[in-house]
């Protein structure tokens, strides 16, 4: 399927992938901030934002739908980055079809399966009945009482919208309930993708442990891990120009013949 695009900029493209939950909102600040020299093509993932719904949330799936929405701009190849499961979405793309990721940074997550991280938050979303809501306010004091942060709440009711004179929820939540092993899994593409690669993780995140570079660096032999101490899983949120900094340092060097990443 095709894909939703926010298009800003001028430039050499770059595709901007994000997480569960999300939006290409989340990334609009690194948009913004590259598009000063990039195209910046934000993507809304298929069950998010205002892209079209689907039963299946299999990274193959996922990452055929961002080939045909490259087909659909022309674009042969593209500078990638992903986050949590967009990372993984850019992952799949540059293992199986290489010759359209010129460059790849995945954000804090690793090509391999995770244990279910959300069912939390999934309970307390399809626990509010959005047609019983009369306001924001009310929805956030009502997930209160199951999800405790107040950031992690705010995000999530970015998926709340005004229909008629009432909200309702623009993702479509069985499904990702449903689907939630597929995205928790691992990338299922074989590779190796050889193309210049920048792991980003943050200092207090566990999304990509130790444990896991033997598989990043198989998977992504020119992979480099760089990471950015006391930031958690969201560290273009948490410190914007630190994460900036990171990227525009792995782009500037991508100039060169010799790709290098900022020291940490």
């Amino acid at each position: 399927m095709e894909l939703y695009a926010r298009i800003i900029g001028e430039g050499p493209p770059i595709v901007l992938l994000h997480g569960l939950f999300g939006s290409n909102e989340n990334l609009g600040g690194v948009a913004r901030a590259l598009g000063d020299r990039y195209t910046v093509y934000g993507l809304d993932l298929r069950n998010h934002g205002r892209s079209p719904q689907a039963e299946s949330m299999d990274y193959s799936s996922m990452a055929a739908d961002v080939n045909e929405t490259l087909d659909h701009h022309g674009l042969d190849e593209a500078i990638f980055i992903g986050h949590s499961m967009g990372g993984k979405t850019a992952m799949e793309l540059a293992l199986s079809t290489p010759n359209r990721v010129a460059a790849l940074i995945v954000v804090d997550i690793a090509p391999i399966a995770y244990d279910r991280r959300h069912d939390q938050e999934l309970d307390a979303l399809q626990g509010l009945d959005p047609s019983d809501i009369r306001s924001r306010g009310e929805a956030d004091a009502t997930l209160a009482e199951r999800i405790p942060s107040a950031a992690v709440r705010q995000f999530l009711l970015k998926n709340l919208i005004r229909e008629g004179k009432g909200f309702a929820w623009r993702i479509p939540l069985e499904t990702i309930y449903r689907q939630y092993d597929r995205i928790a899994a691992a990338p299922s593409a074989k590779g190796p993708y050889n193309g210049p690669t920048l792991f980003i993780r943050g200092g207090n995140s566990d999304y990509l442990p130790t444990a896991a570079e033997a598989t990043v660096n198989e998977r992504f032999p020119r992979a480099t891990i760089v990471t950015l101490a006391n930031l958690g899983h969201w560290p273009h949120a948490e410190s914007p120009h630190e994460f900036v900094h990171a990227i525009t340092g792995f782009l500037d060097a991508l100039r060169t013949s010799e790709p290098r990443t900022p020291s940490r």
